[in-house]
């Protein structure tokens, strides 16, 4: 498929596929006389992997990190440890607004409003 074809069904722009080739995490398959980029079902399913990846907090290296130890299996010990700390916190931080909107939904805002307290502790 065409780069056109390829953003299209991932979801995202044109210049995001060329991005993402730049930093090596997608390759096209071929390239036509004219110049065009091929791209194979394995360049869609990465791009789809990237783009989840990113809005479940992953940042682009490390994404990276992953992409590359499936390919050639490496170290992943401190890619991961920090990530499950990362996500532990952000669900503490999202459990204590939860129960800040609930608060207002049931008390309505009182002196100082629960979820702006609950944004402002750490």
């Amino acid at each position: 498929m065409r780069i056109s074809e390829l953003a299209r069904a991932a979801g995202v722009g044109i210049s995001t596929v060329r991005f993402y080739e730049r930093r090596g995490l997608v390759v096209p398959t071929a390239r036509t006389r004219g110049g065009y980029r091929h791209y194979d079902r394995e360049a869609l399913r990465r791009l789809k992997f990237i783009r989840r990846a990113q809005r479940l907090g992953f940042t682009l290296t490390e994404v990276e990190q992953i992409l590359s130890a499936s390919t050639a299996p490496g170290d992943l010990g401190d890619v991961i440890t920090g990530k499950v700390a990362e996500i532990e916190q952000r669900m503490h931080d999202l459990e204590r607004v939860r129960l800040a909107l609930l608060d207002v939904a049931t008390n309505g805002v009182q002196e100082q409003c629960p979820v702006v307290a609950a944004l402002n502790d750490s």
